[in-house]
């Protein structure tokens, strides 16, 4: 950023298994954005890699802008306060 204070975007997936009214199993993934600032982003940049295994705690925010046509969208992000690694050092 200009400030000099670093972000970082990522996506990550969630999944979810369950059973449906007939009894079978179904699987739903559903992608959320994530921004981390600051030593977490360092973190980010550093550390993960496409398919890591994070768990995440954080603040779920909405915001709005204008897109390149004039329309308004909408996001909903996650502003991660803490960042666990949860993949094991493969050797």
């Amino acid at each position: 950023m200009d400030s000099g204070k670093k972000v970082a975007t990522i996506s990550i997936a969630t999944n979810e298994i369950y059973r449906d009214g007939k009894g079978e199993k179904q699987s739903e993934t559903t992608w959320h954005r994530l921004v981390a600032w600051g030593k977490q982003a360092d973190i980010v940049e550093s550390y993960l890699k496409k398919g890591s295994e994070i768990a995440v705690e954080g603040k779920l925010t909405n915001r709005s802008y204008d897109d390149k046509n004039g329309d308004k969208q909408y996001i909903t992000e996650v502003v991660v306060n803490s960042l666990l690694m949860l993949d094991k050092n493969k050797k």
